[in-house]
């Protein structure tokens, strides 16, 4: 009677398979309804599929396929607020505290929040512990109270199990903790405060994204007569069979009860793998001491700050010393190692780090000089440094890379070199996503919320500048996550026909009862036409209908704690940096490389290549993934200017 013969379902499995149900029984539901007489032959015909596409919203992050489901980043964020407040309460009191969290079969977020808070033990369904688990739990517990831990903290997720089907409630595990360790424990269950809150920027512009790739789907399916489920695969979309993707993930929960916990393990992707494999290595080390004559690792801070340095050396040095290597802490970047200032880091001197913001070795943004080689390599040399790992932005790596081709000049520079990616700018080569972009997208979103909560009693147009310097990444993906009708880019240009346009659009839309009027600008957008010439541009032709206010985001961008993404991705780049390290070391290879993330995976490449994908002026990729969303921003956007297909 309505039309409706497309469909977009937002659920879970059990939505969606209803929803194939209901695409596969169409015909049929149409020839009853004729039969019945409650519709025409006319109408069934002109209506005979139905075409429907699946969106996964689930907090489980369950679905098999995909890296993430919507809601399950901003459950992660409630998750990580209840770790980071209990820890300071159980630190307190020197108490111990068993977390509930939800998950149903999946042990995502349990796993995940259990890195990112620096936990103690984790309870998942994928891989119920092994029999006299309890032991072991405490004995990981007592290790880390002797060598002077104030809290522990037992995460369980709601559908852990034991090897024989058991289920482990958090109420036992309580009770094992104060009958083997004799301290006081208490239990938190979360519940649904995972459900609820501000959703996270992440959860923002990839809902955006996946409805709008939805919709695509609807007018021009990519398989006619096949049901599609579109989800994330690492930063980007991928639609899959929906009922196989159904299946696959409902078949979970049987490999678990069959005791098949590797199928069940791949089943949630190489990540959920690659992540169980850093805890266990973090919980249960090899050694707390490196042992005598060990190689001897430096890490180093270097460009601008960046949320997640500090979990990022936290997790180096606990992981370098378990996998044999005497850590090395360079203080306030190249200036620091020029100067010798540097010391040795043990296990327990990067207690609390992993959470915190800052950067507890200090960093400075310059790039040593040609001058500078001869007195870095001779401190190189004193300090007997074996590897370097560079924790940083652009800077950081542009000196890694300076030292990297001076090798034939200066032999300490004949060394293995690792760069990881820490910067809120997104700029770095090898890598979708640098440490610190999340947190700081996070810091623009949530300033963008109060900026229109400000406005939302009068009639304001808003002009808000992000940081990113020549990457418009921050500006862009807070446009599309916190609802900006216009984004100006560097990587685009700013030009006076378009502003003149804008303000144009702008009279005629007030004056048609708009009263919100939210445009984001990158900072280096342009030189002429800054965030303030705009504002006055805007404001000078409002003629009384609308106010105009600037805002300056400013070096809040810089500063919070780490959000849990940026928790996760600095634990998985440093560990595949060292152990690319490792691998160097072993073989007597003195090269270099730059980790990062690349379709879901974590990469290294070659530093000999650093700058073959460079745009070096502009200090960005050639080719950024995220420009995609563009077509995003204005398909969902009231866009007032003419659409730009140039970039620069």
């Amino acid at each position: 009677e309505r039309g409706i013969d497309r469909l977009v379902v937002i659920g879970g499995d059990g939505s969606l398979t209803g929803l194939d149900t209901l695409r596969q029984e169409w015909p049929g539901l149409l020839d009853e309804l004729v039969a019945n007489g409650d519709i025409s032959a006319d109408l069934a015909a002109q209506h005979t599929n139905l075409i429907i596409a699946g969106l996964v919203g689930s907090i489980d992050n369950d679905l098999v396929g995909v890296d993430s489901t919507i809601g399950s980043d901003t459950a992660l964020h409630r998750i990580m607020d209840a770790i980071d407040a209990l820890s300071s309460t159980a630190a307190s009191h020197q108490r111990s505290f068993v977390l509930e969290v939800m998950g149903r079969h999946c042990g995502y977020l349990a796993l995940a929040a259990a890195i990112a808070g620096g936990c103690d033990y984790v309870l998942i369904p994928e891989n119920p512990p092994a029999e006299g688990w309890e032991d072991d739990m405490c004995q990981i517990l007592r290790t880390a109270r002797a060598r002077g831990r104030r809290d522990s903290i037992v995460v369980v997720a709601e559908g852990a199990t034991d090897r024989a089907g058991n289920p482990i409630r958090s109420e036992y595990v309580r009770q094992v903790i104060e009958d083997h360790l004799h301290e006081a424990t208490r239990t938190t269950i979360l519940g649904h405060v995972q459900r609820g809150g501000t959703p996270s920027a992440y959860d923002r512009w990839a809902s955006t994204w996946l409805g709008y790739e939805a919709v695509k789907e609807l007018l021009n399916p990519s398989v006619p007569g096949e049901a599609k489920v579109i989800g994330m695969l690492g930063n980007d979309v991928v639609r899959l069979p929906l009922a196989g993707a159904v299946q696959a993930t409902q078949r979970v929960p049987d490999l678990i009860a069959s005791g098949d916990y590797i199928g069940a393990m791949d089943a949630r992707g190489p990540s959920f793998n690659e992540l169980d494999a850093i805890f266990s290595e973090l919980t249960k080390p090899a050694r707390f001491v490196a042992p005598d004559g060990a190689k001897r690792i430096a890490i180093i801070h270097a460009g601008g700050l960046a949320p997640g340095m500090n979990t990022a050396a936290s997790i180096a040095v606990r992981l370098g010393i378990s996998r044999g290597f005497a850590m090395v802490g360079i203080r306030n970047g190249f200036e620091g190692l020029r100067k010798g200032d540097a010391r040795d880091l043990g296990w327990d001197d990067v207690e609390g780090w992993i959470g915190s913001g800052g950067a507890e070795l200090g960093l400075r943004r310059a790039v040593p000089t040609p001058e500078d080689l001869y007195k870095l390599s001779r401190s190189l040399e004193e300090l007997r440094v074996d590897g370097l790992l560079v924790i940083g932005g652009w800077n950081a790596y542009q000196a890694a890379y300076l030292l990297h081709s001076e090798r034939s000049r200066y032999p300490a520079f004949r060394i293995p070199i690792v760069a990881v990616p820490a910067s809120i700018d997104n700029n770095l080569p090898g890598t979708e996503l640098a440490v610190g972009a999340d947190t700081a997208l996070n810091v623009d979103v949530a300033s963008i919320d109060m900026i229109k909560m400000s406005g939302a009693a009068t009639t304001r147009c808003f002009v808000v500048e992000t940081m990113g310097r020549y990457c418009g990444f921050l500006a862009l993906m807070s446009g599309i996550a916190g609802g900006a009708e216009r984004v100006y880019l560097n990587e685009e240009g700013v030009e006076l026909g378009e502003l003149a346009y804008d303000v144009a659009w702008l009279q005629r839309s007030f004056a048609a009862g708009r009263r919100l009027f939210l445009a984001i600008r990158n900072e280096e957008a342009s030189d002429s036409y800054t965030t303030e010439f705009m504002g006055q541009m805007l404001e000078g032709a409002s003629n009384g209908n609308y106010d105009v206010r600037t805002h300056i985001i400013g070096h809040l961008q810089q500063g919070g704690e780490p959000t849990p993404a940026d928790r996760l991705l600095a634990a998985r780049v440093v560990s595949t940096g060292l152990r690319r390290m490792a691998q160097a070391l072993e073989a007597g290879e003195p090269d270099g490389w730059y980790v990062g993330l690349q379709f879901s995976k974590i990469t290294t490449s070659p530093m000999s290549h650093m700058m073959d994908d460079m745009d070096v002026r502009h200090r960005r990729p050639k080719k950024q993934w995220w420009m995609q969303l563009q077509r995003v921003l204005q398909a969902v956007s009231d866009q007032p200017g003419p659409r730009r297909k140039k970039t620069r």
